[in-house]
């Protein structure tokens, strides 16, 4: 069982990276850093467009879009945050 735990360890790293990388995309590209138009960026961004919307689209229900910013990624750190503090906290369950 302590495979699985690591496991579910895992995927939230993995998550969480995506995530970040989303979002620091999201600003690189609407600051015109990163142009969209160039065929990595564009593979790269919309890879992470539709890997992350079926965690974003029951979020964004909920989250109203604020003063332009869209505090969605934020929110789905915080209930992977959440959940890894869970997992933590019940690690006896196991062993």
């Amino acid at each position: 069982m302590q495979s699985l735990y690591d496991i579910l360890m895992l995927v939230i790293g993995i998550a969480r990276v995506f995530i970040f990388a989303h979002f620091i995309m999201s600003w690189l590209i609407s600051f015109q850093v990163l142009n969209i138009r160039q065929p990595f960026v564009a593979q790269v961004w919309y890879g992470l467009n539709k890997l992350l919307e079926p965690v974003y689209a029951p979020i964004r229900r909920f989250v109203p879009v604020m003063a332009g910013m869209d505090l969605t990624p934020l929110v789905a750190l915080v209930g992977l945050e959440i959940i890894r503090i869970v997992l933590m906290n019940n690690i006896a369950v196991f062993y």
